[in-house]
């Protein structure tokens, strides 16, 4: 039977045997509603509140700053329409975010354009890194809210948000990050970078799908968007996904035990073995995620992809939130990417299973393809 070779991990990991047996057992055995007053209930409560704390020492914040969603799609949701909805929203109506925000962001902000707000995109470079200096200028007094990335999920550029931070702090203006791949990846104290919202999910992290968070500084006032029996301060109604948290929790114990710089030495090997066989990277090399390669091919990349994945191979031409729109990837073409290098963009992104022997594999096929 042939091996599998997984190299889609920024779209979503293979939840952990241990996530897995976790959840089954909350599922199977502590499966008490946690706003029951009951044995159960109270059992359920207890872990759901130990789950949010582990992961609230991550991120270096109070517990009961996390508020549980279905995901960072709809954490992003929850910060700017819960905001923008808000007393201050109905205050300030400039919003600034980055030319390279996740999908989930752009809607969003496509949706609040009709509703009366300024959106202002801010470039990147050819390497992908945000223009600080037009970020400070188009800050003013009219501005609710800034939203940058910390890393990008298809060219996997890590953003120095700690600047960002300041600037947010020093003018009294909203910080948001984006931070659903590099949480858990990549240590954040949002304490000491100035970040009043922040969104994460767990099957970024070998966690299972459908289960995120929303850090909401404690000052900073925002509306539900989702309306129910008070759950999570009021702010997110419905029943907590209580297995799921139980297994973020756990996902996040079991990453930060990976060891990352075996995976990047993969990955830079990868990259080299790419390069020699007339791939061209897209975005800085330096800057980058331990596990996130972006290369172009003078071939068309879904293709590509089609062809891998017959063989075994998974591997991807960009945002999962974007892969079946036939439509021209906004990242690629934020970097100044030509039509043909984005038609011909691949996106690998690795995890720790993943060796040089694998690489070898997936190489030779691309070779084959491009015969």
């Amino acid at each position: 039977m042939r091996k599998i070779i997984y190299l889609d991990n920024a779209s979503t990991t293979q939840v952990s045997k241990e996530v897995i047996k976790e959840i089954n057992r909350f599922d199977l055995n502590e499966y008490g509603n946690p706003s029951s007053i009951h044995e159960f209930g109270e059992r359920a409560l207890k872990a759901m509140n130990s789950a949010r704390k582990t992961l609230a020492s991550e991120i270096n914040c109070k517990p009961w700053e996390i508020v549980f969603t279905s995901g960072s799609t709809e954490s992003n949701n929850l910060a700017f329409f819960g905001l923008s909805r808000s007393e201050l929203g109905k205050k300030k109506k400039k919003i600034i975010i980055s030319a390279i925000e996740h999908s989930s962001i752009f809607e969003i902000c496509n949706v609040l354009k009709k509703e009366g707000f300024k959106i202002t995109e801010i470039p990147v470079d050819n390497m992908g890194l945000l223009n600080i200096d037009m970020l400070k200028k188009e800050i003013d007094k009219n501005t609710l809210l800034v939203s940058i990335i910390h890393v990008n999920n298809e060219i996997g550029i890590i953003q120095d948000i700690e600047p960002i931070g300041k600037i947010c702090k020093e003018r009294g203006v909203i910080f948001h990050s984006d931070c659903a791949q590099s949480f858990g990846k990549i240590k954040i104290d949002v304490n000491k970078i100035g970040i009043n919202l922040l969104t994460a999910s767990a099957h970024k992290i070998r966690g299972s799908k459908g289960i995120g968070f929303l850090y909401l500084k404690g000052r900073v006032k925002i509306n539900p968007i989702i309306y129910g029996g008070g759950q999570e301060r009021g702010l997110r109604g419905g029943t907590e996904n209580v297995s799921g948290i139980i297994g973020f929790a756990k996902a996040l114990k079991i990453i930060k035990k990976i060891n990352k710089e075996k995976i990047k030495e993969v990955r830079d090997y990868f990259i080299s073995e790419l390069e020699k066989i007339g791939g061209r990277i897209n975005g800085s090399k330096e800057k980058r995620i331990y596990n996130n390669i972006n290369i172009s091919f003078d071939a068309d990349a879904e293709r590509i992809v089609l062809f891998l994945s017959d063989k075994g191979i998974m591997c991807s031409t960009g945002s999962a939130c974007e892969n079946r729109k036939k439509t021209e990837s906004r990242v690629l073409n934020a970097i100044g990417l030509k039509e043909n290098e984005i038609n011909g963009s691949l996106r690998f992104s690795l995890n720790e299973n993943i060796n040089k022997q694998d690489i070898d594999r997936v190489i030779e096929e691309i070779k084959l393809f491009l015969k």
